[in-house]
């Protein structure tokens, strides 16, 4: 069982004393040669394509110019670096070692520049969003241009694990990039407010459920259906009524 995770716009580059090595990401390659397009770009290009302030699209435009695929020491691990609404719930900083160490082998986040990361892989700052309309030479965007390089990886990872599903804990926006594959069984949870006789899913509180779903798997070494079903986070429950084979639905 892998679940996948979608990064964030938000970076914490601090240094931190962590007792394991950063890993190299397995798409560094690609990462590079993403990172020559964008330094094609002038600022106003960056604000243009991203829908980002000049302030923005300065820092990044000088993030792409001094990026280097050698390791420079600029490195943090990917699930310390992030940071946003599903890594508040994710709470990576209160990780021991050997829950770093099982979430290195059974999360992956996917990335619009790395393509999918360890939790442990080293990453520089940047900001390259998936659904971004970047022309890399004739793909039109970067769906087109990971293609089912993404999947196939997971699927590599998944023959050393019991079983082959895949908990799709990522955006929409991300999970795209992955998308359906007769090789594995996807399993998207969803989480919903109750709101009076309505249930509805809060963008804000469903980020950061994910996130807390993540440290939850992590923490408890979850690593089957049945035992992902008794998450209860928060006041979440699973509800067997809404749910279905490939959408666990938990509601508080």
């Amino acid at each position: 069982m892998i679940t996948v995770l979608s990064p964030a716009k938000t970076l914490d580059m601090n240094k931190v004393e962590l007792d394991l090595e950063k890993t190299i990401p397995r798409f560094l390659d690609n990462a590079e040669e993403l990172i020559e397009e964008l330094r094609e770009l002038e600022v106003h290009d960056i604000s243009k394509l991203m829908k980002i302030s000049e302030d923005l699209s300065v820092l990044n435009f000088m993030r792409y110019k001094e990026w280097k695929k050698e390791k420079s020491g600029e490195e943090k691990q990917a699930i310390l670096a992030f940071k946003g609404e599903a890594y508040r719930g994710l709470k990576a900083d209160d990780f021991f070692k050997e829950d770093l160490e099982f979430a290195n082998k059974h999360l992956r986040i996917l990335s619009g520049l790395y393509g999918v990361l360890k939790p442990l892989d080293g990453i520089k700052p940047y900001r390259l969003e998936m659904g971004i309309k970047l022309k890399v030479g004739v793909n039109k965007n970067l769906y087109e241009y990971w293609g089912d390089t993404l999947s196939n990886s997971l699927l590599e990872e998944l023959e050393f694990h019991k079983d082959n599903n895949i908990i799709n804990l990522a955006s929409e926006e991300y999970f795209k990039a992955v998308g359906l594959n007769s090789g594995y069984n996807v399993v998207t949870p969803i989480f919903k407010e109750r709101k009076g006789l309505e249930l509805k899913v809060v963008s804000v509180y469903a980020k950061k459920a994910r996130g807390l779903m993540c440290n939850y798997i992590i923490k408890n070494r979850i690593d089957s259906l049945e035992a992902l079903k008794k998450f209860n986070e928060e006041g979440y429950e699973f509800s067997e009524e809404y749910s279905n084979m490939n959408n666990f639905v938990f509601i508080r």
